[in-house]
């Protein structure tokens, strides 16, 4: 018996990425039904009708919800009933978020925030919002946002009573909508050179799968108001660039930097100094426990932490950097890839 037996799961943002990597897991099993929250009906259509022609004798346990995180009398209507919910709504892409940055505080900040209520106020018994290593330290509209969703959920657990709220904060998911390797997999195919932004910047990898097996392990082993993140390796942008230049017959000398974009960092961070001087090592992941001090101002005054000056943060420059095999091997290894190598249409979702 399975954790989800016969349960409800709602995503928000659902006919995203993430949401159809959880129902590529999880439709097969004795989950009871997945609710997919989202406001664009043509994603939903088109979902609806890939997974009924791929997996017709469970395509039945999918139920849609036209509504958006920003409206929260929609969320209140789609929670009747749900025993978790994964949030995944969100606006993402740095350059977009820069130039349109109350959008992104009204769907990561105010829409995070909706979610969190109508989840409390319908008895859900856990919810896991996903955020990004763009929160630590951020620079730009779309970290600060999801900084602050961060706080936002870290705070309702306070109050969450029965509710249990945990963040997944990881890196760059690879072959995600929005992301950069379709993009230079299409270059290539139109014999023009591939653009990156700068050699040396380095970013965490992860795959799909990987990203819903750090919601899961936050949804088992997380305890209200932690952040998780997982010990993912990195690479550079260059080498990422010449791995699939390799893989897909690319020339890595035609490679054409473009430079650094708006709010953009040379390196990403997952774990922060004053986080990591308090996370907890959990094998393949850590842990980072809520900051659950009351507003007694003069303990802030009084008491400090000596360690945490020698304490360095995990960022993608410190932790395990994968070299062109490396890299090459585990983008190789991603469904969408080998699709696309076999000549198999992809649809990035």
């Amino acid at each position: 018996m399975s954790l989800f037996k016969d349960k409800v799961l709602l995503i928000t943002g659902g006919t995203g990425s993430f949401g159809n990597a959880v129902l590529n897991r999880f439709l097969k099993t004795d989950i009871g039904e997945i609710r997919i929250f989202s406001r664009d009906e043509k994603k939903q259509d088109d979902m609806r009708h890939d997974f009924q022609a791929r997996m017709p004798k469970v395509a039945h346990k999918i139920k849609f919800y036209i509504g958006d995180v920003r409206n929260r009398s929609t969320l209140k209507y789609a929670m009747q009933g749900v025993d978790y919910v994964f949030h995944a709504a969100a606006l993402k892409q740095v350059p977009s978020c820069e130039f349109f940055p109350m959008e992104a505080v009204k769907t990561n900040v105010i829409g995070t925030d909706n979610t969190l209520d109508a989840a409390i106020d319908a008895g859900v018994k856990c919810v896991i919002c996903l955020s990004t290593d763009k929160a630590a330290y951020p620079i730009n509209a779309m970290g600060i946002t999801k900084a602050i969703e961060e706080k936002i959920a870290v705070a309702k657990s306070r109050l969450s009573g029965d509710t249990k709220i945990c963040c997944t904060r990881y890196g760059n998911v690879m072959c995600s909508r929005g992301s950069v390797i379709p993009l230079w997999i299409d270059q290539i195919r139109k014999g023009n050179p591939i653009t990156l932004t700068e050699p040396k910047m380095t970013r965490f990898i992860m795959s799909l799968g990987e990203a819903v097996d750090l919601v899961l392990f936050a949804f088992e082993h997380g305890k209200n108001g932690d952040i998780l993140v997982q010990k993912a390796p990195a690479c550079t942008i260059q080498t990422q660039a010449e791995a699939v230049c390799e893989l897909f017959g690319g020339k890595k000398e035609d490679i054409k930097v473009i430079g650094i974009r708006h709010g953009e960092k040379m390196y990403e961070t997952l774990l922060t100094k004053e986080e990591a001087a308090k996370a907890i090592d959990m094998g393949n992941f850590y842990a980072v426990p809520a900051d659950n001090r009351d507003l007694n101002y003069d303990k802030y005054f009084k008491e400090g932490d000596v360690k945490r000056s020698t304490i360095e943060e995990f960022n993608s420059d410190n932790t395990r950097r994968l070299n062109l095999e490396e890299t090459k091997a585990k983008i190789a290894s991603l469904e969408y890839i080998q699709n696309e190598l076999n000549g198999i249409p992809n649809i990035v979702k």
